[in-house]
């Protein structure tokens, strides 16, 4: 059986999430206590499902709280189980409050948007690090459903998944990212005309870069220090690890770079590689 967690702040896109859910064939259950969980499981297991999708998140109230306890607890009854946690910046949920004109959970006549949200971030915090994180500031819908695609297309095993996403410092650095690195002292190929609309997945960028000693080392600096301490993620029980690779506009040097350290562990983890500048 395989069980789909899925949580994080209202607003972040867990209604997207739970709509690929279902569309994929899984069994979707919405805004659950958490207390529940291995009844359902129980339950969906004796009629004969096998793959489940539940949101649980602040609307569960002070339960929200034992959820790392029955995460462990679950983890004896399914074979398969992962935890999504979406996330957006406080001004990117505010927009989309406005936009839909929909009250916020924790929303009432003695606090404003922003208290709520602040409020239900603090509640949250315990569980934001159970499973992959994703932050869904910059991300259109149909970008976040081909994301989620793609995380629940890992095979399960014991192997620990690193996601190497690629990034504009410009556009801030992405919150889910565990790991960040700069590699924006590299010779960047926006400055040649021929290249600038191109992208670190063509050719023609691929050639300028691989010219230039300095970006070689960068890589194999990034890939000794990822390869030497992932062995340390892996037994702090870290199912998921997120790399992200910056550079100035996050669609040349970074997505190279991300590209080659992907290629490289590709035998050591299960790897998927996201750019967050281009679709």
């Amino acid at each position: 059986m395989q069980l789909v967690l899925i949580s994080g702040l209202s607003g972040s896109g867990k209604s997207v999430a739970l709509n690929v859910m279902e569309d994929c064939g899984h069994y979707v259950v919405d805004n659950l206590p958490s207390a529940l969980l291995p009844q359902l499981v129980s339950h969906l297991r004796g009629a004969g499902y096998q793959r489940i999708a539940v949101a649980v998140d602040v609307r569960s109230g002070a339960g929200i709280a034992s959820l790392p306890k029955q995460v462990e607890a679950l983890r004896g009854m399914v074979d398969d189980l992962r935890f999504l946690f979406l996330d957006a910046r406080d001004d990117v949920l505010i927009a989309r409050f406005s936009e839909t004109r929909r009250r916020h959970p924790l929303g009432d006549a003695f606090n404003t948007l922003g208290e709520a949200i602040a409020r239900e971030r603090e509640e949250l915090a315990l569980i934001a690090e159970l499973g992959q994180r994703i932050d869904t500031s910059d991300l259109a819908a149909n970008t976040l459903r081909n994301w989620i695609k793609s995380f629940m297309n890992l095979e399960a095993g014991s192997q620990i998944a690193v996601l190497f996403q690629s990034f504009g410092f410009k556009h801030g650095i992405p919150v889910d990212a565990d790991l960040v690195f700069d590699v924006r002292c590299l010779p960047n190929p926006h400055y040649d005309p021929l290249l600038r609309p191109l992208t670190g997945r063509d050719q023609p960028v691929i050639d300028f870069l691989e010219r230039v000693p300095e970006v070689a080392q960068m890589v194999n600096d990034i890939y000794a220090f990822v390869a030497s301490w992932l062995p340390s993620y892996v037994n702090d029980n870290r199912s998921y690890l997120t790399i992200a690779i910056g550079c100035t506009g996050g669609q040349h040097r970074s997505v190279y770079v991300a590209e080659q350290l992907a290629a490289r562990f590709q035998d050591n983890a299960r790897v998927q590689v996201r750019h967050r500048s281009f679709k």
